[in-house]
This record gives structure tokens, C-alpha cells and sequence, in this order.
């Protein structure tokens, strides 16, 4: 199970905890995860990422191992301790400005 940590308006739209775990098949990536997170909990579709694009929202950033993965390809490996689950996956909604 790959645990994934969101920020706090979108466990509050899938009304679930802050943490949640999803299961992905195959290989562990940030593209994999998501289409997982988005298959158990459907009305995140869209917010996280395009509908058509699939590409990652602007002011949305993910973090893997205390590092920035958003500007990685959504096909990288995630690293091997977020894969069996001793380290989430978060997602972090950004702020501009201020």
C-alpha cells in the first residue's frame, strides 16, 4: 500500500483522512499513484491533475523523501521507501505571493 498525505481540501472533498493509502499494480510512480487515488475516490478527479492533459495543476507540488517530485515525469519510480510504504507520498497545495 503506497500512503499518500493530502492537503487539507482535498481530504475534506473526499472525505477521508488527511493520510490514505491506495494500491498500485506495477510500477510505483506518481502517475500510478494518482490514477489510483483518483480510482478510490472520484471526486478528486481533476483537481490534482488536467482531465485531458493529465498534466500536474499549477499550484499543486508533490514531495517524496523530504524532495520536490512535481516537476518529475508522472512515469519516474518513486523512491523504494515510498513504494513499500515507510514514506508517503504528499501532495501539497502552493501558495504564490505573500
Amino acid at each position: 500500500m503506497i500512503r499518500v498525505v493530502l492537503p487539507t481540501h482535498l481530504w475534506r472533498l473526499a472525505r477521508s483522512e488527511r493520510e490514505v493509502q491506495v494500491r498500485v499494480e506495477g510500477p510505483v510512480n506518481i502517475g500510478a499513484v494518482l490514477d489510483a487515488l483518483e480510482s478510490q475516490y472520484p471526486m478528486l478527479r481533476g483537481t490534482i491533475r488536467d482531465h485531458a492533459s493529465q498534466e500536474r495543476r499549477p499550484f499543486v507540488r508533490f514531495f517524496a523523501c523530504g524532495e520536490d517530485w512535481s516537476l518529475e515525469a508522472a512515469d519516474a519510480p518513486l523512491p523504494r521507501s515510498v513504494a513499500d510504504g515507510t514514506e508517503p507520498l504528499r501532495i501539497v497545495g502552493a501558495m504564490a505571493g505573500g
